[in-house]
Formats: structure tokens, C-alpha cells, sequence
């Protein structure tokens, strides 16, 4: 095939050493896989609750954080010492956590108690549990710590919870089915996906109001954000596409096919690339945020889902849930990946727990 002219930023020949350690969680083995990066190797397999699925970082403490949605609790993973240090209990059925910008507070929407779960991480313990709407999926907190934004799929509204007083301080019908959320740096609204109306809302965290519904795919199932929040992709599970949203402007700039059950989009740092997991076709697209295009797919394996990225940029790393294992995809090689149908030349397969679904990636 004809070389891709991919900026140069991609292109480099060698990649930089990595540092750090990716946590996978393995759903069906109550375990999370510890991964040194500097090697591509497991190099501890830790027991955690049951059915773990999210897995969260602390960005200022070293600390990781593993949701159990069966057993109704989180396990704190010390990640110097590569160990469970801690176990917190929540409500029924959490799904994830997210940490706030400073490190001291994380968020759990507890799906099968119509609450969200507010934790102390520096204590270890639950300080708050705040009723919300039906069946909460996810509670993402805004950059600037004032707001948390929960979707509650049961009864299609959004909570907005005052995370300094911990009340409910507005709940907003919106489309059918809410389930992710996004929001920009400037923290000045929240766009959620909607699955079941084929809908992304736009909050207007300011107001306390519903600004847009905007018509995407079927079955928008995950909002990626450029790094500059200038542009949000919406992954259309039943379409086989994703929408692009501009976020400034509210209004949807285009759709474009991507490949079989998008499920996961991922956008590189420097804002030039998305990457999507197509569930359905066992492939990670490359699109190009510059040109609007699509630029190839590259085959990983069995029923791709969860992304990261190296804190360096070079690595993408996809967690493929039906396979249970971790495809390492160097992006300095991607002109001779894309296109590959099986087999990549020089792709590290690591073998992880059965149906892994989480990953984070801590430095």
C-alpha cells in the first residue's frame, strides 16, 4: 500500500522509553493486571472485589482505583507498592469512579441504588451518599471541582450536584437513556449521550440548563474529547460511525464510518488523531481530526473496548475483551499497520485475565 502522509510527529523511527504501569481490570477473574511499560510484561496480577470494570488514577496521589460493581465496593491499589491497600464500601451496582482535578475527592454513581457515593480519598472513606434519578450510570466531575454531572438512565434526566455543599442543586429531563458524559476544560457545559434516542444533550453547567439535543448515530456509546475541547466524537455503537460535535458552536460537523460497533474513541495529545475500537470487526481505526478523514484500520484482537494511551504518546494500548489480552500499538509505526488483516508486523500481544474491560494508565 502507498505510504500515509502522517504529520511528523508520528512518523518518528525510534519511540521514547516508557515509564509507568497500566491496570487492567479482568471482569470475569476478580482481578486487575499490573503492566510495566517499560517491559510490555504482567508483572503482578492482583486480587480485587467482584466483576471489577472501572479503573481510575489518582493524578496526584499514587493511587489507582478499581470499581467492583458485584461486590459494592472500590479497591485502592498503592501503586509503588503494587498492592491493595485499602477497600471502600459503596452502594449497589457501581460501574465507575471519576477523581477530581485535585486529587482529594472521587465519584461514584451507584447504578442499582439510585445514588451517587462521595469519597474522601485521602481518608479512605465515604463521606457523602446524595439521592439522585433511576438507575445513575456515571457521575463525571467538571475540571474546576464545583460541578458533578450524573446521568440517571432509568428516568432520562441529568443531576447536577454542588460538589461543595453535596446537594442536588438542579435535575434536567434531557433525551432517552443518558449514559456518558464529557466536559470541556472551561467547565462551561456537559454533553451526554443518550443511546436510547440517538441524541447527545448539551448542559449548560452556568444556567443549569439544556441548551441542544443534537441528532447523531444509534446507540451513541462513548464521548471522546479532544485535549483542547474544540471537538467531541461520539462513538455510534448501531451505525457504524461516529459524529463529530463541535463544542463552541453546539451543532454536529459531520459523521464519518469508522468500522463495525464503535465502542471506544481515544484522541491523541496533540489533538491530530482519533482512535476508535470497533468492537464488532476486532479493529482500531485511525482518523484524522486535520483532514476529517479516515485513515486506516488496524487489526488487534477478539472484541476490542477500552483504550489508553502511554504517558508518552507512542504506545496505544487496547484491551480486548473477548481475547483477554492487551494489544500494544506503536503510533511511530502506524503507516505500515494500517491496512494490515491479521498478524501486524510487530504488535505485543500480553495476555491479561478473562474479559478484561478497564484500563488507566499511572506514570
Amino acid at each position: 500500500m502507498a505510504a500515509l502522509a502522517l504529520p511528523c510527529a508520528s512518523c518518528r523511527n525510534d519511540a521514547s522509553p516508557v515509564q509507568g504501569y497500566a491496570y487492567v481490570s479482568n471482569g470475569k477473574s476478580d482481578s486487575v493486571s499490573v503492566i510495566d511499560l517499560g517491559s510490555f510484561r504482567v508483572v503482578r496480577t492482583l486480587g480485587v472485589g467482584r466483576n471489577p470494570s472501572g479503573v481510575s488514577v489518582n493524578p496526584l496521589r499514587d493511587e489507582v482505583y478499581v470499581v467492583n460493581t458485584e461486590s459494592n465496593n472500590i479497591s485502592v491499589i498503592d501503586t509503588r507498592r503494587q498492592t491493595v491497600v485499602a477497600t471502600i464500601g459503596v452502594h449497589r451496582a457501581p460501574y465507575h469512579l471519576d477523581v477530581s482535578a485535585d486529587g482529594k475527592r472521587g465519584y461514584v454513581a451507584n447504578s442499582g441504588s439510585g445514588n451517587v457515593s462521595v469519597l474522601d480519598l485521602e481518608r479512605r472513606q465515604v463521606v457523602a451518599n446524595i439521592r439522585v434519578g433511576a438507575a445513575s450510570g456515571l457521575a463525571r466531575v467538571s475540571p474546576d471541582g464545583h460541578t458533578v454531572v450524573v446521568s440517571n438512565r432509568g428516568d432520562d434526566s441529568v443531576s447536577l450536584i454542588d460538589a461543595s455543599s453535596l446537594r442536588v442543586r438542579a435535575t434536567l429531563p434531557v433525551c432517552k437513556q443518558p449514559e456518558d458524559i464529557a466536559i470541556p476544560p472551561d467547565s462551561s457545559k456537559a454533553f451526554v449521550a443518550c443511546t436510547g434516542s440517538a441524541q447527545v444533550a448539551t448542559v449548560d453547567l452556568k444556567a443549569d440548563q439544556v441548551l441542544a439535543l443534537l441528532d447523531v448515530g444509534k446507540t451513541p456509546i462513548h464521548l471522546a474529547l479532544k485535549p483542547d475541547g474544540g471537538e467531541l466524537f461520539v462513538s455510534n455503537f448501531d451505525s457504524g460511525n461516529v459524529s463529530v460535535i463541535e463544542t463552541t458552536a453546539n451543532e454536529v460537523a459531520g459523521s464519518y464510518l469508522i468500522g463495525t460497533n464503535p465502542v471506544r474513541g481515544l484522541v491523541s495529545p496533540d489533538n491530530a488523531f482519533l482512535y476508535e475500537s470497533n468492537f464488532g470487526s476486532d479493529s482500531v481505526s485511525v482518523f484524522s481530526t486535520d483532514t476529517g478523514r479516515m485513515l486506516g484500520s488496524i487489526p488487534v484482537g477478539r472484541r476490542p473496548e477500552s483504550l489508553a494511551l502511554t504517558a508518552n504518546g507512542d504506545y496505544l494500548l487496547v484491551v480486548n475483551t473477548g481475547s483477554g489480552d492487551v494489544a500494544v500499538v506503536g503510533t511511530a509505526r502506524l503507516p505500515e499497520l494500517l491496512g494490515s488483516r491479521r498478524n501486524p508486523p510487530g504488535m505485543r500481544m500480553i495476555p491479561v485475565g478473562l474479559q478484561p474491560n478497564g484500563i488507566a494508565v499511572k506514570q
